[in-house]
């Protein structure tokens, strides 16, 4: 699951260890501008975006003392997964 996440370009996702969520850095997405002209700020906003325009939801890392990163739960079937990725990958792509 962490190399799907990894896979996304300013994304990076380090492996878990026995976890059943995902913990990506998303500081490479900081500072980027949506297609909408808002600039991502911080976590929160990066979680927000993925929300709004991906249609997939994640936890803020700042809920768990981790500014620049998001919680993604893998409890959930592999095509769903896929899905979640293929959305968040494209939802990237848009950011300037």
């Amino acid at each position: 699951m962490s190399e799907g996440l990894d896979a996304i370009e300013r994304i990076h996702c380090r492996t878990p260890e026995g976890a059943f969520y995902l913990f990506p850095s998303c500081e490479g997405l900081i500072g980027r501008t949506t297609p909408q002209g808002r600039v991502l700020k911080s976590g929160v906003d990066v979680s927000q975006f993925f929300l709004e325009q991906a249609q997939v939801a994640v936890v803020p890392g700042s809920a768990s003392g981790a500014e620049g990163s998001f919680r993604i739960p893998f409890a959930t079937s592999d095509e769903r997964l896929a899905q979640a990725f293929k959305r968040l990958r494209d939802t990237c792509d848009t950011l300037d």
